[in-house]
């Protein structure tokens, strides 16, 4: 699969990701909580397969990369009606 592709699957992923992950990990830390969500968009993309053919050739800057935007979405998600109120 073509990198821009891989890309816009993982960004794709993220919201529902994220969402699930608070219903399931809503007592954990949000350390907890985001390394989960990059273990599930991790598995979901099947990274390994993309680095393995060469498409994703930093897959620490990759990693690094989907961690922003996992807490740019918790930002987003926070900052929305989504959130719970105070």
């Amino acid at each position: 699969m073509p990198f821009l592709s891989k890309l816009l699957q993982a960004i794709a992923f993220v919201p529902a990701i994220v969402n699930g992950i608070e219903g399931l990990f809503s007592s954990h830390s949000g350390a907890d909580k985001k390394n989960a969500a990059m273990s599930f968009l991790q598995g979901a993309l099947s990274m390994a397969d993309a680095v393995s053919s060469k498409q994703i050739v930093d897959e620490q800057g990759f990693k690094a990369g989907l961690d922003q935007i996992i807490s740019g979405t918790v930002a987003c998600l926070n900052a929305s009606v989504w959130a719970k109120t105070k």
